[in-house]
């Protein structure tokens, strides 16, 4: 398939690490997350996108800390709850994914990957490759690349 051609991301299947958002369970591909840490200290930087919550020192290096409420156009976490911090690898970057819970590693099957869902709009449609229906609950899986991209 030549570039420009595709229509819709390709179904992933697989490992992934899961975690909560505002009530909803998310995942990416356990291939890109590097570690997880409880809360970390964050220092804000003058004038950055609204999403980027701030700088965290993970162990000298220096990362920055994407606020997925905010990507994802939902409400602010609540007061007095920590964030989750993942922290994911792309391109041999570290950039970290401020979440409310971090959940289980899941085996997912490319055959059961589905279109995003219809109910989700705006950004939050643009950051999700596509869903799978695990028991009782929707999974979705984000495309850590866009969502990294403030």
């Amino acid at each position: 398939m030549t570039a420009g051609t595709e229509l819709s991301a390709p179904a992933i299947g697989g490992q992934l690490a899961t975690f909560w958002l505002d009530g909803d369970l998310y995942g990416v591909e356990v291939a890109h997350v590097q570690e997880v840490l409880k809360s970390q200290g964050l220092t804000r930087v003058p004038l950055a996108p609204t999403a980027v919550a701030g700088l965290i020192n993970l162990r000298g290096q220096v990362v920055t800390a994407i606020e997925l409420r905010e990507r994802l156009g939902r409400p602010p976490r609540p007061e007095g709850t920590d964030a989750v911090v993942i922290v994911v690898r792309l391109h041999g970057e570290a950039v970290s994914l401020l979440v409310d819970a971090i959940a289980d590693v899941v085996d997912v099957d490319p055959t059961d990957f589905e279109a995003p869902p219809d109910t989700l709009d705006g950004s939050a449609r643009e950051l999700i490759r596509g869903a799978f229906k695990l028991q009782g609950q929707l999974l979705l899986a984000l495309d850590v690349q866009k969502a990294v991209s403030a």
